[in-house]
């Protein structure tokens, strides 16, 4: 049996411990606020010329490589990837119920196209661009499976998935015999030394039709 995590114990250490990681933990996440927000929806008026919506998948991302500057197709990538790394680093440490890839990679992609809609509709010099979105859900993934995944098992215990199951052998039943037949319990325990007589029920009649099958005195 594998041993609790040092971080889940029920010691004055490990709680101490886990509400430090946390309050840190949260201290990054408004950090990162912030700074997404100064990247994103800051206003660039000399930039209104040179944005347009991109609502093709891949479309920017090519243009991005076919720069005849290398280092700035890196810089525009590689900073939309790490954009978005945060998300899957503090994500399964503040919010237990989005641990798990596929949860971390949806919640982010949701606040980023929230993010990228706002840029569209109200920041000037700024344009919605789903590519961003894609690569900032990549950030994520990679954030989580390289670090958030580790700190989320560490400070939460496992989430329970509805494919996991209790075998029968789990409960300390064989598995040669049925679930049902082990646990429901005899209706009648017959004494020792009985007959073997078949228990019959006769079905007891409705009382209006009793008074009808009464015979008149």
């Amino acid at each position: 049996m594998a041993s609790e995590p040092r971080l889940q114990r029920r010691t004055w250490p490990a709680v101490a411990a886990r509400v430090v990681v946390l309050i840190v933990g949260f201290v990054c996440m408004v950090a990162f606020a912030v700074v997404l927000a100064k990247a994103t929806l800051v206003p660039s008026p000399a930039s209104v010329r040179f944005t347009h919506t991109n609502l093709h998948p891949g479309d920017s991302i090519r243009a991005y490589l076919a720069q005849p500057d290398w280092k700035d197709a890196v810089k525009q990538v590689g900073g939309n990837v790490v954009l978005g790394m945060p998300f899957g680093v503090l994500l399964p440490v503040l919010f237990p119920r989005t641990r798990g890839v596929v949860r971390v990679v949806l919640m982010t992609a949701f606040v980023m196209l929230t993010v990228e809609t706002a840029q569209g509709l109200l920041v000037t010099g700024r344009a919605f661009d789903i590519d961003d979105v894609i690569l900032n859900s990549t950030g994520a993934f990679a954030g989580y499976l390289l670090l958030g995944r580790r700190l989320g098992r560490a400070l939460h215990p496992r989430r329970q998935h509805w494919w996991q199951q209790r075998r029968p052998a789990d409960a300390g039943i064989p598995e040669d015999r049925p679930v049902e037949a082990a646990d429901a319990p005899s209706p009648e325990a017959p004494s020792p030394g009985a007959p073997d007589v078949p228990i019959t029920s006769k079905p007891r009649l409705p009382a209006i039709l009793r008074a009808v099958r009464k015979p008149a005195r």
